[in-house]
Formats: C-alpha cells, structure tokens, sequence
C-alpha cells in the first residue's frame, strides 16, 4: 500500500507540473483568466499531494519522492487544453480507483477510508472540466464568448482542502 501511494503522491506532482505548464501558456498567450484557472488547479493538486504525503508519515510509512516527467508546454486551443484536462483527470479517477481497491484488498479500511475523499474529489473535477469543455464549444471561435470565460476563469480562487484545513 505504501508503495502504491507514494506512486500516488509522484502522480498528483506530475499533475501539479501539469497544470503549471498550461498556466503558463495561456499566461504567455494573454488568457490571464485561464491562466488563473490552472494556477489554481496546480495548488489543489500540490495539496493532493500533500494529503497523501501526510497520510503515509501518519501511519509510520516513508515518503518516497521521485522524479517527475516532462510535461506537454502548448496548447492550441483552450479547448484543447480543457480536452487535455479531462482526459487527465479521468487517468487520475483509474489511478484513485485502483489505490481504492487495493486498499479493499489488503483491508487496510482506514486508508480505504481516507481515500473517500480522493473519490468524490475526482468526480468533481471531471465534472468541472465537463462544464468548461461545454461552455467553450458553445462559444467556438467567438472572440468575446473567449473573453467572457476567461474573465470568468479568472473569478477562481483556491480553497485549502477540508484533509488540509484541519492540520
């Protein structure tokens, strides 16, 4: 189980890069409200890492750090970024699933327990993702429509997870 979660924790960094990287694209490329919207994305998966590195340091287990992937550096659309992200977050929904069931497996039920949160965290990112994806084919390549969910995006602000909020 150790093992599995300290793959976890490499996982949720690599989102972490992830998501910096496309923050700083569409930086780069004048979305400051995207840009936002994925800066604060890296945050929470930062803390998602952190949950997990607290997790196993609370049940006598050694954090393992390892090196992180290079991550993809532009996009071409910000559709394509939010296609990107999805795609992601539902490679993540597989990974938390399997930390789930091999927790059932090795009937270690109070990580099982902490990975409560990790599941109902995933069904809310893929349903974000599932809204901006809708909203921005329904704007297409209408330069207002972009503005107005950039400057929307931009609203975004980045909330300490309840795991994190009670340390």
């Amino acid at each position: 189980m150790q093992d599995a979660l300290n793959e976890q924790v490499n996982a949720e960094m690599w989102s972490a890069y992830l998501y910096l990287s496309m923050a700083m694209h569409f930086e780069a490329e004048g979305y400051a409200g995207i840009a936002n919207w994925y800066k604060v994305q890296w945050q929470e998966e930062l803390a998602h890492a952190e949950i997990l590195r607290n997790w196993i340091n609370s049940r006598g287990g050694r954090v393992s750090l390892k090196a992180i992937d290079a991550v993809p550096q532009t996009w071409a659309t910000p559709l394509d970024a939010f296609n990107d992200t999805l795609a992601h977050e539902q490679k993540v929904t597989g990974l938390i699933n399997k930390l789930y069931a091999l927790a059932e497996e090795e009937k270690d039920y109070a990580t099982r327990g902490r990975l409560d949160w990790f599941v109902n965290e995933q069904v809310e990112e893929e349903e974000n993702c599932h809204k901006l994806i809708d909203r921005l084919k329904l704007v297409g390549n209408d330069g207002m429509g972009l503005y107005y969910v950039d400057q929307e995006l931009g609203a975004r602000t980045y909330t300490v997870p309840s795991p994190l909020a009670a340390n």
